[in-house]
């Protein structure tokens, strides 16, 4: 397969920006919610212990949570005020139910939001403590523990800084851009020393204008190890290895991590949120939030960790379709958390990891038989053939699954997409992918 001129293999357009229009123009709403709920699970299996019980007083940024497991990052106090409830959940993780009794006055404008900073006296190992304490996730949507990645003791040259955000819809990054460039370019500055890397690549998609032109203003004014990379709009330009591969024109080897090829990809709000522990002390306890879709005002909400869903679909004027579906995150990687959904009925709270909330109409598909038409295939961005995956996971062959390269698929949902069949491959390839890395785990096979 060919790559397409964005520099990866395979890929769609799968809307014409008109998505994006609904919140990239309206102004940032803040939210004070009267109470937060913050999970102590917040990525799926990434656990964190509890350490404030009912009716504790704990302030904004306090440690209320330390992982338990490899994945999870430290959770803080979002609010100021009394811990009233401590919720018991289905899954792996407690939610601590927090009434704010001071309300966040409007943060004071710091030296690192408005210029360059120094960081000689900053050593590597600061900035590594710094992100663990802080609690900094990779907050492109995996949610993986920022400092981890930087720990590697591979020879790490570049930093490829994700601003691409090629999810339909979401436009939160892009605000961030626009309200915090020199944050996020002090915080660029950090993870190059923090990787021991020769530059960074600040990598944004040409959907963007307004932003690249601000950095392409502010890098002139300095001379720094980063350079901008404006990249052609295409769906899945920012997964980590179409990243790798449409900036840097390498590959990561099957099995491999973009370490192994000297590069480490962050999300563009991570480099934010880095500046924001490290020279404020600031954890990540707030984000921006999209909400969008069918909803009567659509926009960007910063909003702390813990806001529940409800009621940012108030703020947003709550839904405007009865027949709906509401997606976390992207219509692309995002899940379903409900159907037909009004703001009162709004299950769930904002996570680090929650990059937006979007009311969809409710479609209902019926799968056919496949036509083996090869479309899946070609728009593949990992170079797989989805179908054959699809149809050996079916019939529970995972050693053909595996065969197929099912490991490599990085869900996209490129694939469901342009099926025109209506089959879901890209959740039965995500299901392979997931059971053949559980066979080598089982085996003690690192894969």
């Amino acid at each position: 397969m060919k790559k397409n001129s964005s520099g990866f293999l395979g890929g769609i357009h799968p809307t014409d920006d008109s998505d994006k229009a609904l919140t990239v123009q309206a102004p940032v709403t803040e939210v004070n919610p009267e109470l937060v709920e913050i999970s102590m699970e917040q990525t799926p299996g990434n656990v964190c212990r509890l350490l404030v019980k009912e009716g504790d007083f704990v302030h904004r940024g306090q440690l209320i949570g330390i992982p338990q497991t490899f994945a999870a990052a430290a959770v803080h106090a979002s609010v100021t005020g009394h811990v009233t409830k401590i919720k018991k959940t289905g899954s792996l993780g407690e939610v601590c139910v927090i009434r704010a009794e001071e309300a966040d006055t409007a943060p004071e404008v710091r030296s690192y939001q408005t210029e360059w900073m120094e960081n000689d006296g900053i050593t590597r190992e600061d900035i590594l403590r710094s992100m663990e304490k802080g609690g900094i996730i990779g907050m492109g949507g995996a949610g993986f523990p920022a400092f981890r990645k930087y720990q590697t003791d591979k020879n790490i040259q570049t930093i490829l800084v994700n601003a691409a955000e090629c999810e339909p819809y979401l436009t939160c990054d892009h605000i961030l851009m626009r309200e915090q460039p020199m944050g996020i370019l002090n915080g660029i500055q950090l993870l190059i020393k923090a990787a021991g890397a020769a530059e960074a690549v600040l990598c944004i998609e040409d959907n963007k204008p307004d932003v690249i032109e601000n950095f392409r203003t502010i890098l002139k004014k300095k001379e720094v190890p980063i350079r901008l990379q404006e990249l052609p709009t295409m769906y899945p330009q920012g997964g980590e290895r179409q990243l790798i591969q449409s900036v840097l024109d390498m590959e990561v080897p099957s099995g491999g991590l973009p370490a192994d090829v000297g590069v480490i990809v962050s999300n563009v709000a991570t480099a934010n949120a880095v500046a924001d522990m490290v020279f404020a002390g600031l954890p990540l306890i707030r984000r921006y939030v999209t909400v969008s879709g069918c909803v009567e005002r659509p926009g960007n909400f910063l909003v702390p960790v813990g806001t529940r869903f409800q009621e940012l679909l108030r703020k947003a004027g709550d839904v405007s379709a009865g027949q709906n579906q509401m997606i976390v995150g992207g219509p692309m990687t995002g899940y379903c958390i409900g159907t037909n959904v009004r703001a009162e009925r709004a299950e769930g709270a904002v996570s680090k990891a929650t990059s937006g909330i979007l009311i969809l109409p409710e479609q209902v598909t019926t799968e056919t038989p496949c036509i083996r038409c090869g479309a899946c295939g070609r728009v593949c961005p990992a170079g797989l053939n989805p179908f054959k995956i699809d149809f050996a996971y079916r019939n529970g062959k995972l050693d053909v699954c595996r065969k197929l390269y099912a490991t490599e698929c990085i869900g996209c949902g490129a694939c469901s997409y342009v099926c025109p069949a209506r089959i879901e491959l890209a959740f039965r390839n995500i299901a392979a992918r997931n059971a053949v890395k559980q066979t080598f785990r089982k085996k003690g096979v690192i894969q």
